[in-house]
């Protein structure tokens, strides 16, 4: 924040106004190299250059990038090393032309854009900057981890395959954000950021509040809270506590999967400890604004929860509720031999929950021919702990 490097200058001897030209070359900027912050005098860049440990003010780079590929459909999943070595992935997904879903659908919303970028507030007059010398001008949403592995254990999700092996520091979390948005095409603007990549973001929540101040600091990247949106598999009294420490201003979606607690419990394991009942009061205590919605996420496994009685629970279950449901058709991962259900049997879910009044999307395949698809981000060269096609 810039009054903690405001106060970082005073105990560095250094001018206190200092402090916010750092923050934003850090946030503004994305330059982590005090040797580039022209506007410092030559001493201040130089004790930024030391490590903290001997006294400087360590700046240096949070994380670097050791990979990338690049999908047919222009997404790209980013390869992170933090600090101590263990790795990380973000993905940088651009919005397709015309924003609409290749899947043919006679149904009403069934040929809506429904990628990640769906689950991001959607009701906010469009914030676009004109195109430029006929350049169209592309948004991009971008989907960041916060833990290092996940403790939730999802049946479908390859980051809880290994486990938990550490979280993520708040400016670990934000500066996949930096480096994402320096990998962007020069017609390419970040428009949206989700909380949807390796980790359980709220089991993380000291770390993840901070970086979302940061990253909706209006002297900082400046994100709208309305362009944020933070997933769980429902940890109620994080839930609680976020609509309380943002008044309801950042985006909430919820990785549902199954409309009764047995068939939940075995898709993730998290519902034994915060069943529906509890999960479901948690979201219509949520102080959700006027006009915006919860999203409601449900991956469609294969004879697990697929099928039109599963749908009509669903329905049931989200009486009164303002969501818009995200059909997630599985996406493999190496793991588990689970996987999705014919589209025919996609369609026909998605009919019950339309007929019954809902907007529901069927989530676009983006980047799963280089596993960056919902749900396939996975720790470099872990081993599973078991295998996860288990109920």
């Amino acid at each position: 924040m810039p009054e903690e490097w405001t106060e970082e200058m005073r105990r560095l001897g250094e001018r206190t106004f200092h402090g916010k030209q750092v923050f934003r070359w850090i946030h503004v900027r994305g330059v982590t190299d005090p040797a580039k912050m022209t506007d410092l005098p030559a001493s201040l860049r130089a004790k930024l250059a030391e490590p903290a440990s001997s006294g400087g003010g360590g700046l240096g780079d949070v994380v670097r990038v050791v990979g990338e590929r690049r999908a047919s459909d222009d997404t790209r999943k980013l390869l992170l090393s933090l600090e101590d070595g263990a790795n990380v992935e973000t993905v940088l997904i651009p919005r397709v032309a015309g924003g609409r879903s290749e899947l043919p659908s006679p149904l009403a919303g069934a040929d809506e854009d429904a990628d990640a970028a769906a689950a991001v507030d959607d009701d906010e007059a469009s914030d676009e900057e004109p195109a430029e010398k006929g350049e169209e001008i592309v948004p991009v949403t971008q989907c960041i981890s916060t833990q290092v592995g996940c403790a939730m254990g999802c049946v479908f999700c390859a980051s809880g395959v290994a486990g938990l092996k550490r979280h993520m520091r708040a400016d670990e979390i934000v500066a996949q954000v930096l480096v994402g948005r320096s990998r962007l095409a020069p017609n390419e603007r970040l428009r949206n950021v989700v909380l949807m990549g390796m980790g359980e973001p709220l089991h993380n929540y000291d770390a993840t509040v901070r970086a979302l101040r940061l990253l909706t600091h209006r002297e900082g990247i400046g994100l709208s809270t309305r362009k944020v949106t933070v997933s769980t598999s429902g940890l109620v009294p994080e839930i609680e506590r976020l609509g309380k420490d943002f008044n309801g201003q950042i985006g909430l979606a919820i990785s549902l999967h199954a409309a009764d607690d047995e068939t939940r419990s075995r898709l993730m394991p998290i519902n034994r400890k915060y069943p529906l009942a509890e999960l479901m009061a948690a979201l219509r205590a949520y102080p959700l604004p006027r006009r915006r919605r919860i999203t409601i996420e449900y991956t469609l496994v294969a004879g697990k929860n697929d099928t039109e009685v599963e749908a009509k629970k669903l329905a049931k279950l989200l009486t009164g509720l303002p969501v818009k449901v995200n059909l997630i058709p599985m996406n493999p991962i190496e793991a588990s031999s689970l996987g999705p259900p014919p589209m025919d049997g996609v369609l026909a879910f998605q009919r019950v929950l339309c007929d019954a009044g809902y907007s529901c999307f069927i989530r676009r395949r983006r980047g799963d021919d280089v596993s960056a698809a919902c749900g396939q981000l996975a720790l470099l060269g872990a081993k599973p702990k078991v295998r996860v096609d288990r109920g």
